[in-house]
């Protein structure tokens, strides 16, 4: 099972990314495909921030299409959402230690946190700061 970042929902939505076409392949494969995939919820909180930036993008994405998006990705009967519970402080507070994560890293912590949480055997993101959590494997599937 895959879990997704938010890069790679970001670019999947964002045509003028410079990694549209290729996001945007890797994500519809899963979301069409038979095979559970994963999105943790602070990543879906944090497309809706990405896209909606005007700072970001000019111009940004309207919200009313943001969400249209992200409804289309819960439409995928695959997707699993991936959100705290009670074990969940365990994992983060090992994995904050693990890191020695601090001030914005905290984010990446916690997305590392939720997949080891739920048992995600593999995250697909752009970020190489998610080597510092050395129990998660960390693919960017944009790249051969």
């Amino acid at each position: 099972m895959i879990a997704v970042d938010s890069n790679l929902l970001v670019y999947s939505h964002r045509e003028d990314s410079p990694w549209h076409d290729a996001a945007y392949a890797r994500i519809a494969e899963l979301a069409e495909g038979q095979v559970p995939w994963a999105i943790p919820w602070p990543c879906i909180h944090e497309f809706l921030a990405i896209v909606t930036h005007p700072k970001i993008y000019d111009p940004p994405t309207p919200l009313e299409k943001a969400v249209a998006q992200i409804d289309a990705w819960l439409e995928s009967p695959s997707l699993l959402l991936l959100s705290e519970s009670e074990d969940y402080w365990q994992h983060l507070r090992t994995l904050l230690q693990i890191g020695k994560v601090c001030g914005p890293q905290v984010h990446d912590a916690r997305i590392a946190a939720l997949c080891r949480h739920h048992g995600m055997p593999e995250l697909w993101t752009a970020d190489r700061d998610f080597g510092r959590f050395p129990d998660l494997k960390v693919r960017n599937p944009l790249v051969g």
